[in-house]
């Protein structure tokens, strides 16, 4: 496959962003008990489009959630509300939430709120 190397005439990158990826309070049982993830997420979705946090999270629940139990992670085809999402240590709200464009090197942080009791 001779896919092209860094950005595209649109600006749009087409080799696979390398991202770690992290889940907390509970979260990684989904996740093979794994708390750290490092992935290679296609730059681009299905429609080609450039990737984005919302196709992040169904490419993490596709190929990385081993627990078919993907309600505790998403709702509606959204995040499940009592998760918060951090991007380089920021809270997803302030980095435009669902609509954020994944780059190479960030961190991704998932973390569960809620607790059972």
């Amino acid at each position: 496959m001779n896919e092209q190397q860094g950005p595209s005439a649109n600006g749009v990158r087409s080799n696979p962003i390398s991202l770690n990826i992290e889940f907390s309070g509970g979260l990684e049982i989904l996740f093979s008990n794994q708390r750290d993830h490092r992935i290679q997420l296609p730059a681009k979705d299905s429609s080609g489009e450039p990737a984005n946090i919302m196709f992040l999270v169904h490419y993490l629940c596709e190929n990385l959630m081993k627990d078919r139990r993907k309600d505790l992670f998403l709702l509606h085809g959204g995040i499940r509300p009592g998760i918060l999402v951090l991007i380089n240590d920021a809270d997803w709200e302030l980095e435009g939430e669902e609509e954020y464009l994944v780059q190479d090197g960030d961190i991704i942080l998932f973390v569960s709120t809620l607790h059972g009791g």
